[in-house]
């Protein structure tokens, strides 16, 4: 996997104080980063502001990035535990492991939307020295659109299929399927709740690491429940963020090795894709 030289760095700085304290006590407390970002927040209404900020701001946007990325992970999971129970849930939960893992890169790559002040953040490093630039939220810069652009205009995923700009109104869309799951009227499909027990949840979520295709088999509205390519789609970019972080931290940070492996999924998912060409190529 080829990382700019820029973003390794980057990425490398933030979570390098990570490695001075026990894994386990790494995390912060809830909505720390955001809190922190809206005390460092310019007044309302100013249309850009740049603020240096310290080593301490820098590291929560990658304990942000990983702990979102594990709530794709756990998203993917009760998607897969849904496959014959819920059409609506797992899809729904699907789509939220995938934003989840779009999320994580656009944290990692220093992008951060403060909800209630309206800002976009965005971190930078330069000689060493960490800032944040401070903009005006606009209305075309909602959450499931703002993040998954951010992605797909970044130079280390640009040229990924997986990561192309989330748009509703056309028939392959992650969001579209997900709003004909939640919002659409007379969807009707309602099977009998028998949920999977923990061998047919391995077995699914093994199904899904081992698809092979070439190209990235985005959801269909029009495919409804289009569950399969919901899951499949998830899984890579989950996987694509494993991946992308081991390559850039080569496995000597501490807090990456430990939360890398979530030990609440053990046994259930193993981040392995079956070897094939086209989409994985890029995801090597």
């Amino acid at each position: 996997m080829n990382v700019i030289d820029s973003t390794r760095t980057k990425i490398e700085s933030i979570f390098s104080p990570l490695n001075t304290v026990a894994a386990a006590k790494a995390f912060p407390p809830l909505a720390t980063l955001s809190s922190h970002l809206e005390k460092l927040a310019p007044v309302r209404g100013i249309k850009s502001t740049v603020i240096p900020v310290p080593v301490e701001t820098a590291k929560l946007f990658a304990t942000a990035s990983v702990e979102i990325w594990l709530r794709a992970v756990h998203s993917f999971l009760i998607s897969a535990s849904l496959t014959n129970v819920s059409d609506i849930w797992a899809s729904a939960a699907g789509y939220y492991s995938s934003h989840y893992a779009v999320r994580a890169f656009a944290h990692v790559l220093g992008h951060f939307q403060l909800y209630n002040k309206k800002l976009i953040v965005q971190l930078d490093m330069v000689k060493g020295k960490y800032h944040c630039s401070f903009d005006a939220k606009h209305g075309n810069d909602r959450e499931h659109k703002y993040y998954w652009k951010l992605v797909n205009n970044d130079a280390n995923f640009s040229l990924n299929p997986l990561f192309r700009e989330n748009k509703s109104d056309i028939d392959d869309s992650d969001v579209g399927h997900r709003d004909r799951a939640n919002y659409a009227d007379h969807i009707g499909r309602f099977p009998n709740f028998r949920p999977l027990e923990l061998t047919s949840l391995v077995d699914r979520v093994r199904f899904i690491s081992r698809i092979k295709f070439d190209t990235a088999p985005i959801p269909c509205k029009s495919r409804f429940p289009d569950i399969e390519s919901v899951q499949i789609v998830a899984y890579h970019r989950i996987v694509h963020f494993r991946r992308f972080l081991d390559e850039v931290l080569g496995g000597k940070n501490r807090f990456w090795s430990v939360y890398r492996n979530p030990s609440w999924s053990g046994g259930v998912i193993d981040f392995q894709l079956s070897e094939q060409g086209g989409l994985a190529e890029l995801e090597k």
